[in-house]
């Protein structure tokens, strides 16, 4: 079983930043997605997948992982790039 920890990126519809200080665990999909033949949606018989467990800091994501033995692989937070501009900018 392997996952992956990541810190969720901001919604870019929005200007807030509620719960982008939390780190999340994601499980790795085991088995690819296959088509149902009735219906046609795509699915498996993998239910890791639907799992999001979210943990406050790194260390503790990290420390979960470990105690219940799942490899997991940290996915670093990009920095945050600012684009400063004036309201003047708009008309030059």
């Amino acid at each position: 079983m392997s996952a992956r920890i990541y810190q969720q990126a901001k919604n870019a519809m929005q200007s807030g930043r509620a719960r982008t200080d939390q780190w999340i665990l994601e499980f790795v999909a085991s088995e690819a997605r296959k088509a149902d033949p009735l219906m046609g949606w795509a699915g498996s018989g993998d239910t890791q997948v639907q799992v999001k467990l979210n943990f406050p800091t790194l260390d503790t994501a990290q420390a979960y992982a470990a105690k219940n033995g799942i490899d997991c692989a940290v996915a670093e937070t990009p920095a945050r790039k600012l684009k400063l501009q004036a309201y003047a900018d708009n008309f030059r």
